[in-house]
């Protein structure tokens, strides 16, 4: 299954290893640090054409993937179909 994470980017769902919400993980200076590393790596695509909202984390074929989205992370939630999961 694929997962639409805006702006006509769909990822395969087994392929999304973490989605985090900009505001809230960008205050830690990890998060900033693996961001300027994928960048500095051109692993950084950037998708939104607004104010960012989220980033996805995308391993595909071996090769890591970062999408800097205008999708929030619950929205991206909600579509990727995880709370109606049963573990």
């Amino acid at each position: 299954m694929f997962l639409h994470i805006g702006n006509d980017v769909v990822v395969r769902k087994t392929d999304i290893i973490a989605v985090f919400d900009m505001d809230n993980t960008t205050i830690s200076k990890q998060s900033r640090d693996f961001l300027t590393m994928a960048q500095k790596n051109d692993e950084v695509i950037d998708i939104c054409d607004d104010l960012p909202k989220s980033y996805i984390v995308v391993n595909c074929d071996g090769q890591n993937k970062v999408y800097i989205s205008s999708v929030s992370s619950q929205t991206i939630y909600k579509r990727s179909d995880l709370g109606k999961m049963i573990f």
